[in-house]
């Protein structure tokens, strides 16, 4: 008897609705339509409740990725949640997840767009914590209190757009925007896309989320949560003014940057990944405060295939390394797992941007206007440090993984075994080769040609070989070599710790406040309150009771005047 698990309906109809969104998208780009869809859901007196819908290619298109690589990671979970008890648990949130991202996607008003925003969050908290352990626990908390700083930003905009007399935020991105009103709504919301996309002071609970199943990885970081505020950047970018995109370009560069060094110093695989996806955030939020809102959103794309292929990849070798995440116990995998290794040598080199990927179509374009544009040095630095950065690290882990010896154990049983999770890296697989340029005949009609000198249209090329370079001496470094990195400890720590972010989301937020709660309880609930108050109450009439005995027990004639008042009361009570 064939029985069908929900693993595979949930495929075949993510899949079948992604494919036929993404050829909507494709059919509205060469239309040029926009549909504006409003549903009246209730209508009360002279009161109407109005679910509003967006239709344009934008939207349509990333529902569609989004719709298809989830159908991708929903197959791939099969295999790899293989003798889980609560899988259709799993399943589920998936779907509540895939379908909270398409709220929040298709929503012009800013209630639905709160609505998905929060689903988002509260799910995404569900899954981190789905391996019930300490470790998960404090990593659920940092992502979803992350999180909830920008769910007040947005119940900060919805307060303030009563104003305006309507929540459909598309209405006044024109309209009103040079106005203080429309400014603060921008810094609302570019906090909360800061969030959501973990860009600095927020970047720690990122790589915490990795403490999610793998395929819970592939999907949050590639195409839904941590892109849903590069999307949110990118509709409300016709509002944004000149300061807005300064300060958006620092933190986003530095993000970049950051993210970039700190990976070249981690050694736990899924945190390599994780950066390396941050990075990406912050080339695609520093491309919109550039004014290169549509290369950002061909880049969020590209980004989505790529990225969901190296999770899934990192999730098949640590399933078959025994749970092992350390890159220095793997080695000479790619005779081992040949397929798997195909599969991660081409969303690396895709990652950074080879020729033809399809990260080269998005990321190439994004530096050649970086080039061309009117940007200072410091930022120019720091898009092309950054690129060299993501080479650099992924060449070091490309050595560490397939080069040299397998280091974990002498007896080991490793092969591409799992076909469900083949079979979602292969179709992953085939689209970051063919996406790109796909991609980009479709969004640009007309080929860009852009014209830099000679050194700059090089220097993208120079940056990628010398990271190249870099991560391949990174990746020789031995036991038996003096190590450098004592030389450099500072430098090393603070590098390879994020710039002490996760020390700053955590012990730097709840020391302080939980040392002042603790001692503040202690002077005065516990202390000079309960003296003052019930406690010291309850001791003075003891006191005073005792004090009262005493003096009756030891005056004879008080006692008997006492005692024949008593009586006398009784016998009129009696009487």
């Amino acid at each position: 008897m064939f029985y069908l698990s929900i693993c595979f309906i949930s495929f075949v109809f993510l899949f079948l609705v992604g494919f036929s969104l993404f050829l909507v998208g494709f059919y509205f780009v060469l239309n040029d339509l926009v549909y504006f869809i409003e549903w009246e859901i209730i209508t009360l007196n002279s009161t109407s409740i109005v679910m509003t819908f967006l239709f344009d290619w934008m939207s349509l298109s990333f529902m569609g990725f989004v719709f298809f690589i989830s159908s991708l990671v929903i197959l791939y979970s099969e295999d790899y949640m293989y003798g889980d008890l609560n899988l259709n648990r799993f399943i589920l949130l998936v779907l509540m997840f895939v379908l909270s991202m398409m709220f929040l996607i298709i929503s012009p008003n800013m209630i639905s767009i709160l609505l998905g925003w929060d689903g988002l969050g509260l799910v995404s908290y569900c899954l981190v914590i789905y391996y019930q352990s300490v470790s998960s626990y404090n990593a659920g908390m940092l992502t979803v209190l992350s999180n909830r700083v920008g769910d007040v930003a947005l119940l900060m905009v919805i307060a303030w757009m009563i104003n305006f007399g309507s929540w459909n935020y598309i209405y006044y991105l024109d309209f009103l925007k040079n106005s203080f009103e429309m400014s603060f709504i921008s810094l609302l919301v570019v906090l909360a896309a800061m969030t959501s996309s973990a860009q600095i002071p927020f970047s720690s609970w990122l790589p915490a989320a990795m403490a999610a199943p793998t395929p819970v990885s592939a999907l949050v970081h590639s195409s839904t949560l941590v892109t849903a505020g590069v999307y949110l950047l990118i509709r409300f970018s016709p509002a944004f003014n000149d300061l807005l995109c300064i300060f958006l370009l620092i933190v986003s560069g530095l993000t970049m940057f950051m993210a970039g060094l700190g990976a070249n110093f981690e050694y736990d695989l899924s945190s390599v990944i994780a950066l390396s996806t941050l990075s990406q955030l912050g080339l695609m939020i520093s491309s919109v405060s550039i004014g290169l809102v549509s290369m950002a959103f061909f880049h969020l794309l590209t980004h989505a295939l790529f990225s969901a292929l190296l999770f899934m990849c990192a999730g098949v070798i640590i399933h078959t390394m025994s749970d092992s995440q350390d890159i220095r116990f793997m080695g000479n995998l790619s005779i081992q797992m040949p397929f798997t290794s195909v599969c991660l040598a081409v969303s690396s080199f895709a990652l950074c941007g080879m020729p033809f990927l399809a990260g080269f179509y998005s990321s190439d374009l994004i530096l050649e206007m970086v080039s061309f544009s009117y940007i200072n040095l410091v930022g120019f630095l720091l898009f092309f440090v950054s690129t060299g950065l993501t080479v650099c690290y992924s060449f070091r882990l490309f050595y560490y993984v397939f080069c040299g010896d397998f280091n974990l154990s002498s007896f080991y049983s490793i092969g591409d075994d799992s076909l469900n999770m083949l079979y979602g890296m292969v179709g992953l697989m085939l689209v970051a080769v063919f996406g790109g340029s796909m991609l980009s005949w479709v969004i640009f009609h007309t080929p860009s040609m852009i014209c830099v000198p000679f050194y700059l249209k090089f220097l993208a090329i120079f940056v990628s070989l010398l990271g190249g370079w870099i991560g391949y001496e990174l990746s020789s470094f031995s036991l038996g070599d003096s190590l450098i990195s004592l030389s450099y400890y500072k430098f090393v720590m603070f590098s390879g710790s994020m710039w002490f972010m996760p020390y700053f989301s955590t012990h730097g937020v709840s020391l302080r406040p939980l040392f002042l709660g603790y001692h503040s309880l202690s002077a005065s609930d516990l202390g000079w309150a309960e003296y003052l108050g019930g406690q010291g109450l309850y001791w003075f009439m003891m006191y005073l009771s005792s004090v009262n005995q005493w003096w009756q027990y030891n005056s004879l004639s008080l006692f008997l005047m006492f005692f024949t008042m008593w009586v006398i009361v009784l016998m009129f009570v009696v009487v």
